[in-house]
Parts: structure tokens; sequence; C-alpha cells
């Protein structure tokens, strides 16, 4: 018999997430959360709005939302972990601050996934009225949290998969839209609008509505534990899906406006319909409809993952209760957590599509102005990096993505606000009452200066919960 000793089983604590994503995988994370497909989402409330200048107002929102883009890769790189806008703020201006920045950040990434719950079964019912909405939403929550529970590879096919699905929507729409559209001299339309509204003001307030378009180019800093390069992969990826979101929405929404240059709909909301029947017919809007909703499932998908890594570090650093930061040993992924998710989910079945929409770019606002922040004070304050080409990168750039954050809040309606303060005042109330959350510390933190192109090694001591950010 061998007299070998057998290796200690493992303990809970080295149970970490896995590892699996490169830079292709990472940039199909973050536009299936993106969904190309939303261009159509919001096209009719803002052809109207801006007098047919859609594409000129996608350009503007493209552009604020790069300078917000490069602060989370500025930060990705000094801090990758899985926390995002979370972590990043908690590092820089203290736990507390941190807190309420991902309580914050839960209320979009909660909502988000029951908005795309929502609008599956609005569709499926629509397509098949023999069954009721609540089921599509039920099948569809299953769905999903398996695939969560199952792995960050099972995501990462399913989202290359369903952007396939779009992009051939996105090229048959795109040929059939152009041979339907006018002549050479109806190119700039998209950007001169018809000449019904005049000013740069509606198109500003057109933009505003379109940054509903791209929350979600922020969810690939939250995959920083499970990608393989974090420090260099991630930041190329969210700036790889801003900019390819934006150039999608600028191209489909003046294809859309070559083909149907109406500016008026007798009901906005499904303008969308009038653009594909005018283009090809019926044939072309069920094909959309199901383009559609494999979009909405893999922003689901990915919504979930995120908000499930959110609440994991939350957990973790004993900000939120520990179980959340419960991994499965086998699938190494925070099943309690999906779980979690997937039952708060349920709640589609009864609130309202405009109660959810009206809540969800409070909270992804709030993590965008408090991670432009962030970098001034990382990078300038803490780091002291203050020579010229530093204080256009690390004080010029994010006090502008700041700035621009601020005002896309004065376009919040009243009820955002009002839902919006009230989750927060719920956080600051649970940060008050639980001595657990008030007294958690970040762990102890090593890494590379943040731009060192050297791998991230996380930290090698006990951590709370089960996981670890091993590498």
């Amino acid at each position: 018999m061998s007299t070998t000793p057998r290796p200690a089983p493992a303990s809970r604590q080295d149970v970490t997430l896995r590892r699996a994503l490169g830079l292709p995988s990472l940039v199909l994370f973050g536009l299936a959360y993106l969904v190309p497909l939303t261009v159509f989402t919001t096209y009719g409330i803002v052809t109207q709005e801006t007098g047919g200048r859609v594409a000129l107002a996608y350009c503007v929102t493209t552009f604020a939302m790069i300078f917000t883009a490069f602060s989370y890769a500025r930060m990705v790189r000094a801090f990758p972990v899985a926390g995002s806008a979370y972590t990043y703020s908690q590092r820089t201006f203290g736990s507390h601050a941190g807190f309420l920045t991902g309580w914050s950040l839960m209320l979009d990434y909660l909502f988000l996934p029951m908005i795309n719950y929502l609008v599956i079964g609005i569709y499926m019912e629509a397509q098949f009225p023999a069954v009721p909405l609540w089921v599509w939403v039920v099948l569809a929550i299953a769905l999903v949290t398996v695939l969560n529970v199952v792995g960050i590879t099972s995501i990462a096919r399913a989202s290359s998969i369903i952007i396939a699905v779009q992009a051939v929507f996105i090229v048959v729409f795109v040929a059939l839209a152009l041979r339907a559209a006018g002549g050479v001299e109806t190119v700039v339309n998209p950007f001169v609008g018809d000449g019904s509204v005049e000013g740069i003001g509606p198109v500003l307030a057109g933009a505003a509505i379109l940054c509903l378009s791209f929350l979600g180019f922020d969810a690939v800093s939250t995959m920083a534990e499970e990608a393989r390069d974090p420090r260099r992969d991630i930041p190329r990826a969210i700036l790889l899906v801003t900019v390819a979101g934006g150039v999608m929405f600028v191209l489909l929404s003046s294809v859309a406006q070559l083909a149907a240059p109406a500016t008026t709909f007798a009901d906005p909301d499904s303008a969308t319909l009038d653009v594909m029947a005018a283009v090809s017919g019926s044939w072309l809007g069920t094909f959309f409809t199901a383009a559609y909703v494999a979009g909405c499932i893999g922003s689901a998908l990915t919504s979930q993952a995120s908000v499930t890594r959110i609440m994991y570090v939350m957990g973790r650093d004993g900000v939120l209760p520990r179980p959340l930061a419960l991994l499965s040993r086998r699938w190494r992924t925070p099943v309690v957590a999906i779980v979690l998710v997937s039952v708060i989910s349920l709640l589609a079945t009864v609130i309202s599509l405009d109660l959810l929409a009206s809540v969800v770019s409070f909270g992804a606002l709030a993590a965008f102005s408090t991670v432009n922040l962030a970098v001034v004070k990382h990078y300038v304050v803490d780091e002291g990096r203050r020579a010229g080409a530093d204080l256009v990168r690390y004080l010029v750039m994010p006090l502008v993505g700041f700035a621009m954050s601020v005002w896309l809040w004065t376009s919040l309606s009243g009820q955002s606000l009002r839902l919006g303060l009230i989750w927060l005042a719920v956080g600051i109330a649970y940060l008050a009452c639980s001595p657990a959350a008030s007294a958690a510390r970040p762990r102890r933190w090593t890494s590379p200066r943040p731009t060192s192109r050297a791998g991230w090694r996380g930290d090698a001591g006990p951590v709370t919960g089960m996981g670890t950010v091993g590498g």
C-alpha cells in the first residue's frame, strides 16, 4: 500500500472566480449588455424630440460617454476587482462612500434584468396571446439563472450566439433600408433633420434620453476577477464596447431615418414597427421581434452576472451579508447572490415597465459621477501625478466626464429622483444600523503601480467569505 500522503482537501477559502475571459469574450459580454437593437426602443421619442436628428444626438451621447469610459479604464488598472464602482469608491473615498456607491449601483443593476424580463414577456405575449406574460417572464428567469450558475464560460458562449443573431438582423436591416432610402442628397438628413425642430437644445435633450442606451458598458469592469489579464483587457474592452456601441447606434438610427423619413408618429413607442413596415413589410417586424427578444435575454444574462459580482464583493468585504460571497465549488459562481437576484426579478410580473425604466438610470449616473471623481482623487491627489500630460488624463478628462454626468442627472424625471433618493436613504439607514457594514474595512491590497502592464496578483491571505481573489 502506498504511504504517499494524500493532499489535503482544498480549503473553502480557496474557491475563486474562474479566470476564463479574454478580450473578445469581454467585448461580446459588454455588447450583449448594451443590446445593439436598443436603438429602436427610444427611436420614435427621440426622433420627434430632435426633429429627425437622432444620429446627431447619438454622436453627442457617445462623445459624453467616452470620457466616463476612460475613467473606468483608469480605475480598473489600479484596482482590477469585480466590485466595479463600489471598489473604486471604497479604495479612494473610504468604506462608507464605497458602500453607498455600490448600493446606488445595485438599483440600476437589479432593475435592468427586470426590464429585460418584462420586455420579453410583452413581446412574446404579443406573438403568442394564449400564453400569459408571467409564464414567459418565469421561463426567461429560469434560463438566465441556470446559465449564470453554470459559469462564466456559458455566459460567454450565450453572448456570442445572441450578438450573432442581432448582427444578422443588423446586416439585413441596413441592406434593405439603404435600398429603400432616397437619393444621395438625403444622406445628411439624420444629422440636420427636417427643420421642424431647430436649435441645439432639442439635440441635447435627445442625447440625455439616449444615454440610457449606453448603460452597461461599465458592467465589463465587474468581470475583472474572471478576466485572464484584467489590467490590459478590461480597459480595452470598456473602450471598445463604448465606441462600437456608439457607431452601431449612429448607423442604425441613420439608415432608419433614411428609409422612413417621418419625424412624427401616432404612437412614438411603436415607431419601430412603422420603420420596419417602410423598409420591408411585416416579415422584418417578426425578425426584429425575434432578434430583440434574443437581445433582451443576453442583456438579462449579463446584467444578472454583473450585479451578482458586485453583491459577491460587497458580501466578501462584509458590508452586505456574508453568504452573498459563497461560491459554488463545482462552478465557482456566487450561487446565493444569483438565486437572490432571480427571486427579486420575479417582481417583473407585477411592476410596470414605466416604473422600472424611471429609476434604472439613477444608480448608473451616481456610479459614473463617483468613478470620474475617484480618478482625480486616486491619481492626482493620492499619487501626485500632476505633470502636463497627467493633468489632462487624470484631471481634465475625468472632470469633463463628471460634468456631463451631472448634466445628465438634470434630465432625470422627478419620479426617478424621488425613487432613487428613497433607495439611497434605505442604504444610509442600513449603514447606520448595521455594525458589520459600518465597521467593514477593505482587505489588504497588494498590487504593482497602476500603470504597470504586469499581471495582477491578488492578496494571498485569508479573506472573508468563501472566495478569494486568486489568480
